[in-house]
């Protein structure tokens, strides 16, 4: 019968096993490989319109159930992360506990046998007695290996020489490095967030679009666009975008800095990337009272076009008999039908048999009187007016911009930085340094001794064996 000890550790003990395999590492290093070809092959984060009109009502159903559209995000993606976590944790773990007893030991042990079978070793026979040769050896193996034992034998002595124990170690730190990258990818998948603004110059924001859902989330500060520059080459392609941007924290200015493309500002934890910009519409301008502009009539009889130089309150006799036209009103915001046509001008037709006429000719619309009398019944179809041009004492409106911003956050961006330190430290450990032995087999034959050299090193045989001769020579020349 099993123990109750044996029982209550059996689940346990075969769940340890389940995430000790290197069998399940591979099966996770390509799951998730092959789910990230995905995650680039379609789309990330796109509007669901997009979605809808690429892949059809079935697949988008089925893609958006499975969070392909946020791949790295989705729950399923998240646990496989968390396994392989899991994974590397328990086998380092594993395989630790199996390798303390080397790389921890206070005094480790030199099993003289084993040197003496190794096939590569060095031999050589030195004249002189064996205890003359005792302090100058000793001083040989501690300058090339630091570490030094000797143990008396039936027929002289040994010298034991170790270094480098501690770099077993390195395939452990990468694994750690791999474990903190991964943790790291998951405080920002979950802590962390991206989105974007769009900041018009002069203006300022406290909110910004997530890029997973298209949600609203309100910052902790304000963001104010004080300039957007823009500068291009002579094909016209933009050469470089800044911005200069305040932080605004409690009503107060904070921070203030330029950014460019790969130059972010970055404030409690949030970064602020260049990433586009554009053209705003044009505002409509007061063009306040101009001095001249053109007026055309087209006379509906003849089709004949006549062009007149005219200035507020100046009445225009049209040709052709058909009446006399004067502008009486220059408005800055006209609305018609509920929308704002901007600025218009206002008029009166006398027309032939006397009767007046109310005509209005937006700027922005040059053939809107072609609608015929919408205003004024009294109005006889014989003429469309339109202003063709207009001498303003008021300057054009400037172009303005407005920046895009990429927000994002990731706390654990530091935790993914420090696994990759500790991954380049841990693989120059693991492949360029190396646990070396030493042991040099001291005889006395009479008058004459005999000296065995060998080594042996957990990797990179050859540089062992060439550091073994080494030595040798180096013991030869007393």
């Amino acid at each position: 019968m099993m123990s109750k000890q044996e029982t209550s550790n059996g689940p346990f003990r075969s769940l340890w096993k389940f995430f000790a395999s290197v069998r399940l590492t591979i099966v996770l290093l390509l799951t998730l490989a092959s789910t990230s070809i995905v995650g680039t092959l379609i789309p990330q984060n796109e509007s669901p319109e997009a979605y809808f009109n690429a892949y059809g009502a079935f697949f988008y159903r089925f893609f958006d159930i499975f969070g392909i559209f946020d791949l790295y995000h989705s729950w399923w993606f998240q646990t496989l992360m968390l396994m392989l976590a899991l994974n590397v944790l328990v086998c380092s773990i594993e395989r630790l506990s199996s390798a303390w007893g080397i790389i921890f030991v206070r005094h480790p042990s030199f099993n003289l046998s084993r040197f003496r079978r190794l096939e590569k070793k060095e031999e050589f026979t030195q004249d002189c007695r064996a205890e003359q040769l005792k302090s100058f050896y000793q001083s040989v193996i501690s300058r090339s290996f630091g570490s030094l034992r000797v143990e008396d034998t039936d027929s002289g002595y040994a010298i034991f020489g170790e270094k480098g124990r501690w770099t077993r170690i390195g395939v452990y730190i990468v694994h750690l490095s791999v474990l903190l990258m991964l943790i790291g990818a998951m405080i920002g998948s979950v802590f962390g967030f991206e989105g974007f603004v769009n900041i018009a110059e002069g203006e300022t924001v406290q909110h910004i679009r997530l890029r997973t859902d298209n949600a609203v989330r309100q910052l902790d500060f304000a963001i104010r666009c004080d300039d957007f520059d823009v500068s291009f080459y002579e094909n016209g392609a933009p050469r470089e975008f800044r911005s200069s941007l305040t932080i605004i924290e409690d009503g107060k200015p904070v921070l203030s800095r330029d950014i460019i493309v790969n130059d972010p500002l970055k404030y409690k934890g949030i970064s602020l990337f260049q990433s586009s910009y554009g053209e705003l519409p044009p505002q409509k301008q007061n063009i306040g009272t101009p001095e001249k502009f053109t007026l055309v009539f087209t006379s509906k009889a003849t089709g004949m076009i006549y062009e007149k130089k005219a200035s507020l309150g100046q009445p225009i006799q049209i040709p052709e008999g058909i009446g006399t036209f004067v502008v009486n009103e220059i408005r800055n915001s006209f609305h018609f039908r509920g929308q704002d046509l901007g600025t218009a001008f206002i008029g009166t037709l006398q027309q032939a048999d006397g009767s007046p006429a109310e005509v209005v000719l937006p700027l922005q619309f040059p053939s809107f009187d072609k609608m015929g009398p919408i205003f004024n019944k009294n109005r006889k179809d014989a003429v469309i007016i339109s202003v063709a041009g207009v001498e303003a004492k008021s300057a054009p409106a400037a172009v303005r911009y407005y920046t895009g911003l990429q927000v994002a956050k990731d706390p654990g961006v530091w935790v993914v930085y420090s696994g990759f330190i500790l991954m380049i430290f841990g693989c120059y450990m693991a492949f360029f340094m190396s646990h070396r032995q030493i042991c040099v087999d001291v005889k006395d034959f009479g008058e004459k001794t005999h000296i065995m050299v060998a080594g042996t090193s957990n990797k990179n045989k050859l540089g062992a064996a060439r550091e073994i001769k080494q030595v040798a020579r180096m013991l030869t020349n007393l």
